[in-house]
């Protein structure tokens, strides 16, 4: 390992250090080199001093080998025989153990000293000798002279000479040559009590004499190639006597990214950098002392003895224990987030006391180092101790005054274990980073680090693993190409940096020739690179021979006050054979206190805070603060306060001061409102005592505040939610049942916050949802009635989701929808969860069983952070993830949105702009005033410092600005210029309105103790001051409700026009305008909504500890706020931007100013130059340059704008006019501010502050120089008609004025139409157009606004949650172009929940599929409107449910009713059956009633008497809308394929748990006359089915279709087969009838086309099928229907001669069947013994059914059927027959037996059933409909039997050929059409009947006679039919003259003689249609038609059909 050219140099190494060293020179002016020869003065000393052995992990002295030979075993001589040989004892016998000599006294001779040895045997103890101290090291380890003089205390033997003599005697039994460097360890003194004790180490070397630097930060622990990297989880162990606690190890891959750092590797080793000479010489910091001088090196190494270990690497370490916080007595089971870790904790403090010195030490036997007493005392900081390589040696004495971290260890470990990612690619040339590079990487990154930064363990993993991949970039390209593109997509690509952000630009990598680093380079290379920061990073290396005597001596050196500008120091111990080790200890005090208080979890933070106020210990620190220093006592001062006479005296100063100090109180409501009551006791002067008055003086009309209208971005996510669930509906799991609900309920879950349940409540209220739900008027709902869907996640919540659970059960129809709000909340595991504690219910409560296997439970999460959910063993499919969409795309307003989302990327922006004071800053005199009192008070927790500091602040800007207290300006130097800024601001607001709007300042205190006293004590300040009605101060206390003063709340009534005398705000939403101090505790927010006047978001003292994104966000989102987006402005506007109200001499303590200054071109200004805008702010609140958003603002979750008024759109700019501040784009670039700076008295020295306000604005009035800078102040919600009147209150101007005049490139013609009007005189309407100002702490706000590699914000390549750890350090960042869903799928790659988290169960729970699949996740931005967004979601569901649950019913009068028609009453109205014989007696109603049949010609009645206008004609293909009704689905209807409900799952054959149903293919033949030939029909039959038909044998020959006996009956059975003859409808088809016949059995048939079987069958997996024959693929409706009855005859014939063969009757079998069409979704009967007459109500399809087959008489009846439905088909024909005969439709129950001579017509496509009910009728067959039933047809818009295509024979195209083109001369050249010929010519006869006819249009009395046949003619045709047939039933026609006859296919029944019985008028028009032009002619022929009819050549037509479609032919002619 080492070099083997002991003492000589070699050339090649001295050319590199030499080249090193110039180059280090040439670039530092500040920092002297090493002398190239103390760089160099051989590696002898590193190589051999360092003996590779970890033996006892703190042993690491022995002396070094110089060959790689095995070491000599060492044989002690044998002890005299009969002497003691016990361990512990000396051979005289006698105890030599200090825990047994502690109290002896002993008597050392002069010149010698107490020592402990330190025995291998008992590494509990030590053994106690005296030594001549000149034989030993001094403290510096020096001067130590050779060999050993030393006497046994036991036995009191002196003189012992060789300490090989002295070891026997005192039985340390050595397996190695003894030395006294190794064994004498420990100097011994007596403590206070007398008691013998251990003391400091002995230094036997003086390395660390040689460096005045100190280095501290990171860990310990090591892997070595061969070992496996640790367990990702390690588990938590008892804490029992006997053991430390390992803490819950983060995993090791779990520390998230960073800045990025690597040299290359080379056979798994690093090289040595070339180049590194000064590492980070340009980043190191300001007034750094530079190291100077060469280190102090002794002499040429000396000769040394080889030690070997039996034990050597033989030990792993037990996890380090560390302290505890004071208040807790036990360590926390959960891993507490840290600041270096970005949140992932590696450990929680331990307690580590002394009286655990007998417990199983850190390290095994060895080497122990001793915690000096007093550390703490003296160096006023606790150092932090960083595990790194190697094992920690035992720390003894005070060492609750140290803490120990593993975190940096878990880094190294991580990245050690980087290459087993490509494992499964077989052999690998990829190497781990190697443990010298790591180490030297680490000295790099923490001499680059500030003064105040603290080290972050993710900037260091970055820099490791961008160092790894730069050294193996081939190989991982190599690797990754196969996976990038389809796994982790562009995002994830490997990037190859050429420089290292964490480096110095010249530090590049170096080439990967170079030699790997070796350990002998380390411990020079490392300092090297710390010499270039002073005395900021010491690393103690070079002669160093274990971590042990490095400890020691960095805490010599603490002691001794040597390392005060130390903030870190590493200690390297490096030796040949050895592993090298290290260990960082953090030595700056403002680093260990963060990463002490890191170490705490924040509970356990919030818990030590309550703690150093419950005991008292802040007292000091609260004294300290009051004293103003020469300006007096702060509480004396304020006695003194001039208070006005009328004003109540305030208590004794003694009594407040007392009652305000006393902080032991935390969260009492007593307490914590305590200036509750003194809300009404203000003065009777105060202006707010007029608010109640309506004197117009005091009405604001700016003022508007809604937050009830949904904005159109909330509809789209609302519409995007509601299409995921019915994508889960849809998806083949059948997961979701949406058809099967009828309506929603929900619970809304929150946070336990009682400000947020309330604000989820009164959104809810606002809504309207509850009662879209519960069909409610909006006034009959209250606040309590929509509190009970709101339930805040407390204990209280388990017995509502309880409920919930059981009312799912019960209510299986209704749809139940858990929101859990604010979602990332609580994510604990309930295992871990202590069962008091309110954590891990979300766990116990939704992700219990019976909610997960519920089917009518759906969960939505709702979350701005949805990280922590988005695991790798997550619950929610990402692709049930619905982000929050941007609105706006490259400035493209996508949603017409009137707003823009101001959040924390656009605050980030304002940081960036440099053109004007940014929205977000830093308070830098806060920050170092309480960092002095941070250093004066070591002990006190900074939460509780920068508390009391900045509580202090605000009380003196109190003071100061109230004017009250005399020499107020001397008050000024003691609070930051921020805090004044805001208290003038807050002061000065509400007297500028005359409704005293103001606004409000949001203080963050996470603490509640530390809240409440902050309230006490500023509403003490503002009592003192008389104060109490100018502003509220709020605590916002989340375990408790909102509580205002009184007065207030009238504020808020008046300018809200509540009338109720009992109400109260609840939100903070309604604070709206209220001028207040809102301290908002607890230990994150919660999810309350802020109003639009928050104007300043003060986060100064929320913890820096915890930086996980989530923690950041969270925080950073209480400022997220909506602008308004018509006035954006545009890019980079001038800098002025925050010129509203300019404010002279305002100082500012920004620290961004000087940058801004640089960037904007102008010189930065000084403090006392540097311009700030008034009281009221612009300046604070400017609107950042550069952003894309508006700063017109609305805030709010629901915002409403209402429409201008007439009065505002005269102030409405035109859309193309720029406003005054924001000058053209193009103009942008000489924008640069001209300023102008004017001396002036300070405002403060003003007697009133108002009138310096007053005169401002009258001079901002009165000069139109000073711009507006936000011209459209809530345009369309401000009226601004007093805006022309002058200023309320004018004053004279001051003498000078400070203003900024705006670069002159702005024209005036830019100038907005509001652009020199005056000032709004409300400031809360001047202030609700900008978002608030943010301020924070410098650690946070330097994180914050660093970017990382990849562009983006820090903070967004943090840890995302504390429950969540990374999954691997291999890992790429964020990057800048990722959308959310691709943010969503990197974390799922990337983060796996620890174990507290509640979904590291998820896999293990044995599902095959981890997601559960009801549930969906929300996402978006804080306060953007997601409460809305869900509320409406929840409106819209229920709306479409109420849709799924309705249909469109045709809804139509019946037509063709004659008004004179009031029959004779033939049956009682409530009969139930119709008698055969009354019914032969009531006339047939020729007349078609049936509304869908309007255009079709009418049957000619001699009794029906049309109106005059008649049917109106239709185009051909023009389509008709006709009128439908929305009906709700009764339990009785027949629905689609979209239907599924467990009921139905196995009638449909779909139920997944089933196997699918098997279907078996009959073919049944049957010959029919008209066919003239066989038919061969198929039937599909399920095996389920196949009990109703009978076959020859089982599986054999279909034989029949069995059919019931007339005299069976069974109350659950049809008798009649139904059959739906339907074609395109095979998934909107009704053909599910299992609800529609409640459960009976029935025998149902699908009659469908040969070419659509297939996809029918897979449709209807459970039906039985009717396949038509192949030649019918093209044919209509009346195929169909013909088809069916014809084999239902026949089937009839052959059930009646199975039965005759069976012995039973014949004629008894069940002659009836059932036509019904695909569209009948609802049955209804009339109710007729109702009171309010006739009533329908929806019934079954059974009881219709069972109804009408229970008819005494119905053999008599050849067809039955019932009405269509009609909403108004009751109200005029309540005296209707109950039966009637006439026209059936759609509904048939047919007679097969007695209609046996009567056939549908197989040709026809239209009007099939007028045709047959006619010529039934004809044939004397009695046709009855029963009125008191009626069928609801839906409309179905697809597919049926109507919808036939008229194609061209050669394009196949659908065509617009008019029905002129339908019918063409025969042989002629046409276009011939690809349709049926009975089709066309149907068609032609509807649409052209007026010329083929002309005489019969609009003729009633003289109708075309059409025999046997109908044909529809158009509507203005009207058609007599009579059949030819003998003994038919014919209308008379005596007298009629017809005006043509219809001949269609005439058979022999039609003679001459048959039509001579008519007569006809002169011109009437002949039509025969025929098959061909020969059966024309002998038609012609055998009527003897040309005796009357002349005809013509040119009168012969056929259809447009090609010869072989079979075209028909027809002749007209005309009557002579």
């Amino acid at each position: 390992m080492g070099n083997s050219y002991a003492g000589q140099l070699r050339t090649t190494r001295f050319e590199e250090v030499l080249h090193n060293s110039i180059e280090a020179s040439l670039r530092s002016n500040t920092v002297v080199p090493r002398p190239v020869f103390s760089q160099l003065y051989l590696e002898t000393e590193q190589s051999l001093a360092h003996d590779g052995r970890t033996e006892n992990d703190d042993e690491d002295d022995e002396d070094g080998s110089e060959s790689n030979s095995p070491p000599i075993p060492y044989q002690m001589k044998p002890p005299p025989e009969g002497c003691c040989t016990t361990d512990g004892f000396c051979q005289a016998g006698r105890d030599l153990r200090l825990s047994s000599l502690a109290s002896d006294p002993f008597e050392v001779p002069s010149g010698f000293i107490l020592v402990g040895v330190k025995s291998p045997s008992l590494p509990e103890t030590l053994l106690v000798c005296a030594v001549d101290r000149r034989f030993l090291p001094d403290e510096r380890g020096h001067n130590a002279l050779l060999g050993f003089s030393g006497n046994c205390m036991g036995c009191g033997e002196k003189g012992f000479r060789y300490f090989t003599e002295f070891s026997n005697h005192i039985n340390l039994k050595l397996s190695t040559q003894p030395k006294k460097q190794k064994h004498l360890k420990y100097h011994l003194y007596r403590n206070n009590q007398g008691l013998l004790v251990k003391g400091a180490p002995i230094f036997w070397r003086g390395h660390d004499g040689r460096m005045r630097r100190i280095v501290s930060n990171l860990a310990e622990g090591h892997v070595t190639t061969d070992e496996k990297p640790p367990n990702i989880t390690l588990t938590l162990q008892t804490h029992t006597p006997g053991s430390y606690i390992a803490r819950p190890q983060v995993d090791p891959t779990a520390l998230p990214p960073i800045p990025d750092v690597p040299p290359p590797l080379t056979n798994g080793n690093h090289a040595v950098p070339s180049s590194i000479t000064q590492p980070l010489l340009n980043q190191s910091g300001p007034g750094r002392p530079s190291a100077t001088g060469p280190p102090a090196n002794a002499g040429p190494p000396k000769k040394r003895h080889k030690g070997w270990s039996p034990e050597s690497s033989a030990n792993t370490v037990p996890e380090s224990s560390v302290k505890t916080p004071p208040s807790s007595s036990t360590a926390s089971t959960l891993p507490a987030p840290s600041a270096i870790a970005n949140g992932a904790r590696s450990e929680t403090a331990i307690p580590l006391s002394s009286t655990q010195g007998s417990l199983t030490p850190i390290s095994p036997p060895g080497l122990s180092v001793t915690i000096p007493d007093q550390l703490l005392h003296t160096c006023r900081l606790q150092p932090v101790i960083f595990k790194g390589h190697g094992p920690l040696p035992q720390l003894t004495g005070n060492v609750s005054e140290v803490l120990i971290s593993s975190l940096l260890q878990s880094c190294y470990l991580s990245s050690q274990t980087l290459p087993r990612v490509y494992q499964h690619y077989g052999p690998s040339p990829i190497q781990p980073l190697s443990t010298e590079m790591q180490i030297l990487l680490t000295v790099y990154y923490l001499v680059q680090l500030g003064p105040e930064q603290v080290p972050l363990i993710e900037d260091l993993e970055q820099i490791f693993m961008r160092s790894w991949r730069e050294s193996h970039l081939s190989e991982i390209r190599q690797y990754q190409q196969p996976q990038t593109a389809a796994t982790q997509g562009r995002h994830y690509a490997i990037e190859a940096p050429s420089t290292l952000p964490g480096l110095p630009q010249h530090l590049t990598l170096p080439p990967q020739s170079q030699q790997p680093l070796t350990p002998s380079q380390l411990p020079w290379l490392a300092q090297l690179a710390a010499s270039s920061c002073g005395e900021g990073v010491v690393v103690l290396g070079e002669q160093i021979r274990s971590l042990a005597q490095g400890i020691q001596q960095t805490f010599s050196r603490l002691m001794e006050r040597r390392l005060e500008n130390t903030n870190y120091v590493v200690i390297i111990v490096t030796a040949p054979g050895q592993e090298t080790q290290s260990c960082v200890i953090v030595t700056g005090k403002h680093q260990c206190r963060a990463l002490a208080e890191s170490m705490y979890s924040p509970s356990e933070g919030l818990k030590e805070v309550n703690h150093q106020l419950s005991t008292g210990v802040a007292q000091e620190l609260i004294h300290y603060c009051n004293s103003l220093g020469q300006d007096g006592d702060l509480d004396s001062l304020l006695d003194n306060a001039t208070v006005d006479s009328s004003e109540p005296s305030p208590m004794s100063s003694s009594q407040e001061s007392t009652e305000e100090r006393n902080m032991k109180s935390t969260n009492s409501p007593k307490n914590t409102q305590s200036s509750k009551d003194t809300h009404t006791h203000g003065s009777k002067d105060s202006p707010n005592t007029k608010v109640g008055t309506s004197s117009p003086k005091d009405t604001c009309t700016e003022y508007s505040v809604d937050w009830r209208e949904v904005r159109p971005i909330q509809l789209a996510v609302a519409r995007k939610l509601l299409s995921h669930v019915c994508a889960i509906a849809d998806s083949s799991t059948q997961n979701l049942d949406l058809g099967s609900f009828d309506r929603v309920s929900f619970l809304i879950l929150v946070p336990p916050s009682e400000v947020t349940f309330q604000q989820t409540v009164l959104h809810l209220w606002s809504s309207g949802v509850l009662q879209e739900l519960g069909g409610l008027d909006h006034e009959s709902v209250s606040h309590q009635e929509a509190e009970r869907y709101v339930v805040k996640m407390d204990q209280s919540a388990q017995a509502r989701i309880d409920n919930l659970i059981q009312e799912a059960h019960s209510n299986s129809y209704t749809l139940y929808i858990l929101v859990h709000d604010h979602a990332h909340r609580d994510i604990n595991s309930a295992s871990c969860s202590s069962p008091d504690s309110s954590l891990g219910l979300v766990d116990q409560l939704l992700n219990s069983r019976q909610v997960r296997d519920t089917p009518n439970i759906l969960i939505l999460h709702v979350t701005s952070f949805p990280f922590s959910l988005q695991t790798q063993y997550t619950r929610i499919s990402p692709y049930n993830e619905i982000h929050w969409p941007s609105a706006f795309s490259n400035d493209v307003d996508l949603y017409h949105e009137r707003t823009r989302y101001f959040g924390v990327s656009e605050l980030l922006e304002t940081t960036r702009s440099g053109s004007s004071l940014p929205l977000m800053r830093c308070d830098s005199s806060f920050e170092s005033m309480a960092s002095a009192l941070e250093e004066r008070f070591p002990k006190l927790h900074s939460a509780v410092i920068r508390t009391t500091v900045l509580i202090q602040h605000y009380c003196v800007a109190l003071m100061a600005a109230s004017g009250r207290i005399s020499g107020s300006e001397n008050l000024h130097k003691h609070t930051s210029v921020e805090t004044l800024e805001i208290v003038q601001s807050l002061l000065t607001a509400a007297q500028q309105c005359p409704a005293h709007h103001g606004h409000m300042v949001l203080l963050r205190i996470p603490s509640l103790a530390l809240a409440a006293w902050a309230h006490r004590r500023l509403s003490r300040v503002r009592r003192q001051l008389g104060l109490e009605e100018s502003f509220e101060i709020i605590m916002g206390n989340p375990n408790q409700g909102l509580i205002i003063g009184q007065s207030f709340t009238d504020q808020i009534k008046t300018w809200l026009k509540i009338q109720d005398a009992n109400w109260v705000p609840r939100t903070y939403l309604e604070l709206e305008a209220l001028p207040c101090i809102l301290i908002l505790s607890g230990a994150e927010p919660l999810g309350e909504s802020l109003p639009r006047s928050l104007k300043y978001c003060d986060l100064r003292v929320i913890s820096c500890s915890y930086l996980q994104r989530t923690t950041l966000e969270q925080e950073l989102g209480l400022a997220a706020y909506l602008v308004k987006a018509e006035s954006r402005p545009p890019h980079n506007p001038g800098p002025g931007s925050d010129q509203l109200e300019s404010d002279a001499e305002k100082l500012s303590s920004t620290d961004n100013e000087e940058e801004e200054g640089q960037e904007n071109g102008d010189s930065p200004l000084s403090s006392s130059q540097q311009l700030r805008s008034g009281p009221d702010s612009g300046a604070s609140d400017p609107f950042p340059a550069q952003s894309t958003t508006s700063p017109n603002v609305q805030k709010g979750t629901n915002d409403a704008i209402k429409s201008p008024s007439p009065s505002q759109t005269q102030f409405q700019p035109q859309p193309s006019s720029q406003s005054f501040l924001y000058p053209p784009p193009a103009q942008h670039h000489q924008t640069h501010p001209q300023v102008q700076s004017y001396p002036q008295p300070p405002p403060m020295s003003q007697p009133n502050p108002v009138t310096q306000f007053q005169s401002q604005n009258q001079q901002n009035q009165s000069t139109q120089t000073t711009p507006q800078s936000y011209t459209q102040t809530a345009t369309q919600q401000l009226s601004f008609s007093h805006m022309q009147q002058p200023h309320p209150h004018p004053q004279l101007l001051p003498p000078t004025q400070s203003r900024r005049q705006h670069s002159k490139s702005t024209s005036s013609g830019s100038l907005s139409p509001r652009a020199s009007s005056p000032h709004l005189s409300c400031s809360w309407a001047r202030g609700v157009s900008r978002p608030p100002s943010v301020l924070l702490p410098r650690a946070l706000y330097d994180i914050i606004t660093a970017n990382d590699s990849s562009g983006l914000p820090r903070c967004t390549s943090f840890l995302p949650h504390m429950s969540v750890a990374w999954a691997s350090s291999f890992r790429p960042l964020l990057s800048k172009m990722m959308t959310c869903t691709e943010q969503s799928l990197y974390y799922r790659q990337w983060t796996v929940p620890r174990s507290y988290h509640m979904d590291c169960s998820n896999r293990t729970e044995g599902r095959s599929d981890n997601f559960h699949p009801r549930r969906l996740l929300l996402s978006g931005p804080p306060q953007v409107g997601k409460t809305g967004a869900y509320l409406h979601f929840l409106g819209i569901l229920s709306r479409m449910l109420i849709r799924l649950m309705e249909v469109d019913i045709y809804d139509e009068e019946d037509i063709n009713y004659c008004a004179q028609a009031e029959g004779v009453q033939y049956h009682p109205p409530n009969t139930r059956w119709p008698n055969p014989d009354i019914m032969k007696t009531i006339p047939f109603d020729y007349a078609i009633h049936d509304p869908k049949y309007d255009d079709i010609s009418s049957v000619f009645c001699p009794e029906y008497k049309p109106s005059a206008e008649g049917n109106p004609s239709r185009q051909e293909d023009m389509y008709h809308r006709r009128r439908t009704s929305r009906i709700k689905l009764s339990k009785y209807a027949a629905y689609n394929t979209y239907h599924h409900c467990e009921q139905c799952h196995q009638y449909l054959g779909f139920n997944p748990r089933y196997q699918m149903y098997e279907s078996t293919l009959h073919a049944f033949t049957f010959t029919h006359l008209l066919l003239g030939e066989e038919i061969q029909l198929y039937f599909i039959i399920p095996k389920s089915k196949e009990h109703y038909f009978s076959f020859s044998q089982p599986g054999g020959q279909l034989e029949s279709m069995r059919l019931p006996l007339t005299s069976d009956w069974s109350p659950d059975c049809i008798k009649s087969p139904i059959f739906t003859p339907t074609t395109g409808r095979h998934e909107h088809g009704l053909f599910n009838l299992y609800h529609a016949m409640d459960g009976a059995s029935h025998l149902h048939i699908l009659v469908v086309k040969e070419y659509e079987m297939a996809v029918y069958k897979k449709y209807w997996p459970n039906h039985i099928m009717l396949v038509l024959p192949t030649v019918f693929n093209g044919a209509g409706i009346g195929a169909a229907h013909f088809l069916i009855k014809e084999l239902s005859y026949h089937n009839l014939e052959l059930e009646r001669s199975r039965r005759l063969e069976g012995g039973g009757p014949a004629g008894d079998v069940w002659p009836f069947i059932i036509l019904a069409d695909d569209s009948c979704v609802m049955w209804n009967a009339v109710d007729l013994d109702s009171r309010s007459g006739a009533v329908e109500h929806a019934v079954s399809l059974k009881q219709v059914l069972q109804h009408m087959e229970a008819c005494p008489d119905l053999a008599h009846y050849g067809l039955c059927g019932i009405r269509k439905w009609s909403s108004r088909g009751l109200a005029g024909n309540l005296k209707r027959e109950p039966f009637s005969r006439g026209h059936l439709h759609d509904f048939l129950l047919l007679s097969v037996d007695r209609s046996q001579n009567v056939q549908y017509d197989q040709n026809r496509f239209t009007c099939h059933d007028v045709d047959f009910t006619l010529r039934l009728h004809s044939a004397g067959l009695l046709v009855c409909r029963f009125n008191s039933f009626s069928v609801m047809k839906k409309q179905i818009a697809i597919g049926g039997y109507r919808t036939f295509i008229i194609k061209t024979k050669t394009t196949d195209v659908p065509t617009s050929v008019g029905p002129s083109q339908y019918v063409c001369a025969p042989d002629s050249k046409h276009l011939f059409l690809a349709t049926p010929a009975q089709l066309l010519l149907e068609k032609y006869l509807q649409h052209t009947s007026q010329k083929l006819f002309p005489l019969s249009t609009k003729n009633y009395t003289h109708p075309v006679l059409s025999v046997d046949c109908y044909l529809n003619l158009g509507p203005e045709v009207t058609v007599c039919f009579v059949s030819s047939r003998p003994h038919s039933v014919n209308i008379g026609t005596t007298g009629l003259l017809f005006s043509g006859l219809l001949l269609c296919f005439a058979d022999s029944f039609v003679t001459a003689g048959f039509l001579k019985k008519f007569t006809f008028l002169k011109g009437a028009t002949l039509c025969v249609i025929g098959a061909d032009r020969s059966s024309l002619r002998q038609t012609v022929g055998r009527l003897e038609l040309e005796e009357e009819w002349r005809f013509r050549l040119s009168d012969e037509f056929q259809t447009a059909n090609a010869k072989e479609d079979r075209p028909l032919f027809f002749l007209t002619g005309k009557h002579i």
